[in-house]
């Protein structure tokens, strides 16, 4: 059976999780996957097929802004016929990033990560909510199968969507474990890492009100931050940031870093928190959204909407260093990108003979 994997609305490093997933599932299917595939991709990330074959579809006029993106996906919803024909001979077609482009006649799955916009629709303007709404949730209505990335996000679906439970497929995301890995003779440092974006539901805010406290106790400890689009100059003492960092120098952060702290109000799966377990890197986080049924009992729990909750989380994890990272490399052991890959091939088997 030959599978078809649409990835026209990748824009490297603007995706976020959702870019890491299609990339790692891709390279993953190369590596175990029980069937054909053929991935469609963007000029923008002509290498996005991860080893799998790849048509680089040149009618599709991919863009890095807002505008132009919207202004792409309009015009290949309207004149769907050139990247049609790429995929002749598809059985299955799988649209990873959501976003049904092109939409082909044949049994589909879709990946929807989240459904933050109904659940906290008061972080998105107005626009962006009824993008989502016809792009997102009636594509999903729409397709054979859905998967998601947790259990929490296929509740939250079926409530929300009104989606019968037994055509969504939870299915845990991965870590790789050839690069996200332990090296214990690294000392750690004192510093905590919070890798995320400023996107309101990462809970800036409230990280640095709680880390005011732990530092009138801990005044070594500093807040790393990662990401793009962080003010240097309006980070509180002690708080600085890196900007965008390469995935090695990501690596040599969790390995040094006190600990992760990791108070986001809301998260589909929540990578870093696994990236850093297989690091060895304690970890406290949040006690939202899909983050419990991830870290277990590797990580220190606490309620992201209250400062002190946060610090004392903070400080808990910082105490508890050594028995946290044996817990969390051995819990981190159970992501792995194979079993997603196999796990994705279960689903489009059961579309398939349906």
């Amino acid at each position: 059976m030959l599978v078809a994997l649409p990835l026209l609305t990748l824009v490297p490093g603007i995706s976020g999780g959702s870019e890491t997933y299609a990339r790692e599932l891709c390279r993953a299917l190369a590596r175990v996957g029980g069937h054909e595939y053929l991935t469609l991709v963007p000029t923008l990330a002509p290498e996005a097929g991860g080893g799998l074959e790849t048509v680089v579809a040149t009618d599709y006029r991919a863009s890095t802004t807002t505008p132009g993106r919207l202004l792409a996906m309009g015009r290949a919803s309207f004149r769907p016929a050139a990247l049609r024909s790429p995929l002749d001979g598809a059985g299955v077609v799988h649209y990873p990033l959501t976003v049904p482009i092109p939409r082909l006649d044949l049994p589909s799955v879709l990946t929807l990560l989240d459904v933050q916009h109904l659940d906290l629709p008061g972080l998105f303007p107005r626009g962006e909510r009824l993008f989502r709404r016809l792009a997102y949730d009636r594509a999903a209505r729409r397709a054979d199968r859905v998967i998601v990335i947790s259990e929490w996000v296929k509740a939250r679906v079926v409530e929300r969507l009104g989606l019968d439970p037994v055509r969504v497929d939870a299915v845990h995301l991965g870590v790789d474990h050839e690069r996200f890995t332990p090296m214990l003779d690294v000392p750690r440092e004192s510093f905590l890492l919070y890798p995320a974006r400023p996107w309101p539901h990462k809970n800036h805010a409230r990280l640095f009100e709680a880390f005011a406290h732990v530092r009138d106790r801990r005044p070594e400890l500093r807040l790393v931050l990662t990401g793009v689009g962080h003010d240097p100059g309006r980070l509180p003492a002690g708080v600085e940031t890196l900007g965008g960092v390469s995935a090695d120098e990501l690596v040599s952060l969790y390995r040094r870093a006190a600990a992760l702290v990791f108070p986001s109000l809301y998260e589909g799966f929540g990578l870093p928190p696994v990236e850093a377990m297989a690091c060895g890197c304690p970890v406290a986080a949040s006690n939202a959204g899909s983050l419990p049924e991830v870290v277990g009992d590797a990580a220190v729990l606490f309620d992201p909407h209250d400062p002190q909750g946060i610090a004392a989380g903070i400080d808990e994890a910082l105490d508890r260093a050594g028995e946290l990272a044996s817990r969390g490399i051995e819990r981190a052991e159970r992501f792995t990108w194979d079993a997603t890959a196999r796990a994705h091939d279960r689903v489009y088997e059961a579309v398939a003979s349906a």
